[in-house]
């Protein structure tokens, strides 16, 4: 069998297959349809110091190979996850990767503190390019991830508040992701999480309305894989860090253009919703791509693309 092993900072993971935030629940609800020791890694959906409802339905609207999301980061906050959800994912026996959203320096830096002290959290994915609730018209906000400065700050935040690896989920909607990976990097992320969802917008013709109960959402699914793949290259040779590759991944040949393009891991995502073992399909079919490339290892393939 090839050696499957990744290391995230000080985290080593069996395998490089994980669930990725917003797409398996807490992890809890996954339970009975699979078993959780399978993955490499969970993480779960992205959490607020306090309880958030989310935004108005409809959430999701198709859209041609993928869907469009408006969730609007509802979740139970960060106190009651650890109170009522932590204690079941410490008998999965699998790292727990806490995605968490500040909306203040203050927010990041005392939640960060409050997982530093959680047994059971192996590491925490900083939330920086949420596309959902981005606010329109004059006087909107940008993502954090759109911005270099603010990126960098947020990281050195989390990371002077916990000894748990920090991992930075960015934005695919900048004009150029190095200076903002590069910011990540110097201010003490122990890996990159690649791509969060596109901004997009469905609009139905009859009523002359968005499809969602906003006006705008975050596109996901395998329409948006190639994008991810170009990101997480280009981005994977302006850093050192790792760098955890998603965006429409549904089968192992998917995950395959991650680790060619120089991802350390994967996170299977959009496709937890039509199928919950889509994660542990993937693995396997990972296993026998090894295989039958006569590979010993995955680093034998990462970056390993054959030059035109």
């Amino acid at each position: 069998m090839a050696d499957l092993r990744v290391t995230l900072g000080t985290l080593t993971l069996n395998n490089p297959v994980l669930a990725a935030a917003g797409t398996f629940g807490y992890g809890v609800e996954f339970a009975r349809a699979v078993r959780l020791e399978q993955l490499g890694g969970l993480i779960v959906k992205t959490l607020t110091r306090l309880p958030r409802e989310g935004n108005p339905p409809p959430r999701l609207a198709e859209t041609p190979s993928g869907m469009l999301n408006a969730v609007g980061l509802q979740n139970i906050g960060l106190d009651a996850f650890l109170r009522e959800k932590l204690p079941l994912l410490r008998l999965a026996k699998t790292p727990v990767i806490v995605s968490i959203l500040g909306e203040s320096a203050d927010d990041v830096t005392a939640m960060a503190g409050q997982l530093d002290r959680a047994d059971g959290v192996s590491a925490i994915e900083l939330n920086l390019s949420c596309p959902n609730i981005l606010s329109h018209g004059p006087g909107r906000h940008l993502m954090v991830a759109q911005d270099a400065e603010a990126t960098g700050a947020m990281v050195r935040m989390a990371c002077a508040a916990t000894r748990k690896p920090v991992i930075a989920k960015l934005s695919p909607d900048v004009t150029d992701l190095a200076p903002i990976a590069q910011a990540a990097e110097r201010a003490g992320a122990a890996a990159l999480s690649l791509v969060n969802t596109f901004v997009g917008m469905s609009l139905d013709p009859a009523t002359r309305r968005s499809r969602l109960g906003r006006l705008t959402g975050g596109l996901s699914g395998p329409a948006i894989r190639p994008l991810a793949v170009y990101r997480v290259w280009y981005t994977a040779q302006t850093v050192r860090i790792p760098v955890i590759g998603l965006g429409g991944i549904v089968r192992a040949e998917d995950a395959v253009e991650f680790f060619l393009a120089g991802a350390s891991a994967v996170a299977v995502g959009t496709a937890n919703f039509a199928d919950p073992r889509a994660p542990v399909r993937v693995l396997r079919g990972l296993e026998r791509y090894l295989r039958r490339a006569r590979l010993d290892s995955l680093e034998s393939l990462r970056g390993a693309i054959n030059r035109l």
